[in-house]
């Protein structure tokens, strides 16, 4: 059991660093008011493709593995409560 343990730790160190990472490298996308005054149309070609962007594919992965840090925050403390 603790080389489980062991190895769920390990995978849980590794993708909290990388959600830190790819949350530090995201553009930030506070258009704020201008948006508002211009008329900002998000019925443009990029906005029908932004997921396949460089943005839109990291944001897909912090989503993804931060799904995968809560399952491993719920898996670990039932481990280590037993």
């Amino acid at each position: 059991m603790e080389i489980i343990q062991g190895i769920l730790i390990a995978i849980y160190l590794i993708i909290a660093i990388a959600i830190i990472i790819l949350a530090i490298i995201q553009a930030k996308e506070d258009s704020g008011l201008s948006s508002t005054i211009t008329g900002s149309s998000t019925n443009n070609f990029y906005e029908k493709n932004k997921g396949r962007t460089k943005e839109g594919k990291q944001k897909r992965w912090t989503v993804i593995l931060s799904i995968i840090f809560a399952i491993l925050t719920i898996v670990l403390g039932i481990l280590y409560m037993a």
